[in-house]
């Protein structure tokens, strides 16, 4: 079995990156990518557990880009490591965007009413402390009640305490990871929300020309028409298939590592191969 896309605590996830190399070998899952958000950080632990445990891990990050005034999520693969310092270090930049998009954030839900501080989020994160962390914060303080509403009442991207991080451009992003030997995927493309698909394909379009090199055709929330649609944007524009699972751990109880929801992932070893000859 093969996932693809994956966190642990060191960004969105709840699982250490050794407790989520362990449920991996439970469920199966011989090949696994952790793809945590801006970092590389969970690797140096995961690697040791998952040579002990037989499962072949793949460097991946998921990187934070902006397109069209949207938030746009890009995976990207070193399947043979290590992944340049160079490359970790631009990387490493971005954090910082990331800690003024929080303060940022923080001030943008006070203007709402809601007394919230952002030492509040930084105490729940590790590496990174993202969205999550404050909806975490939200529940505790009784303004929500689950993660889901919190992003949809307070910081969503349609929410309206939503700030958008200062993140690279998309195509730029593609750029850098193919400059520094990576593979880079487009990923979970229906979260792009464009619902007219000559606009989406047209996006995607943009996007190979710019050097992408795979888009993610299985996801938890990509249903059976998406993933034909996907699969025939893959076949059109000669870019490869990826797909995974998108497991956080208890955030996402219903999505299971390796198989979706409800069975909705089940990635080929061959799109792994593919991808890992690029």
């Amino acid at each position: 079995m093969v996932d693809l896309h994956t966190h642990t605590y060191e960004s969105d996830g709840t699982d250490s990156p050794s407790g989520l190399i362990e449920k991996a070998a439970a469920a199966g899952v011989t090949t696994l990518a952790i793809t945590d958000h801006d970092t590389f950080t969970a690797h140096l632990v995961a690697q040791t557990r998952a040579s002990e445990l037989g499962i072949r891990l793949i460097h991946g990050v998921e990187i934070s880009t902006k397109a069209r005034n949207r938030g746009v999520h890009l995976l990207a693969y070193w399947f043979h490591p290590p992944v340049p310092e160079a490359f970790e270090l631009w990387l490493s930049q971005m954090l910082e965007y990331r800690k003024e998009r929080n303060r940022q954030l923080a001030s943008r839900l006070r203007s709402l009413g809601l007394d919230i501080e952002v030492a509040e989020a930084e105490a729940l994160g590790r590496t990174i402390t993202g969205r999550v962390h404050f909806a975490k914060v939200l529940i505790a303080k009784g303004y929500v009640k689950s993660i889901n509403e919190a992003f949809n009442k307070y910081i969503g991207e349609d929410a309206p305490g939503f700030v958008l991080m200062e993140d690279p451009k998309t195509s730029d992003a593609i750029r850098k990871v193919r400059e520094f030997g990576g593979v880079p995927v487009l990923a979970h493309p229906i979260r792009l929300g464009m619902k007219d698909l000559d606009v989406e394909e047209a996006f995607i379009k943009e996007q190979v020309e710019a050097g992408l090199l795979g888009l993610e055709v299985m996801h938890s929330d990509h249903d059976e028409i998406a993933r034909a649609r996907y699969s025939a944007l893959v076949e059109r524009y000669g870019i490869s298939p990826s797909g995974g699972s998108d497991f956080h751990g208890d955030i996402k109880p219903k999505v299971l590592l390796g198989r979706g929801v409800s069975g909705n992932v089940s990635v080929p070893q061959a799109w792994v191969d593919k991808l890992a000859s690029l």
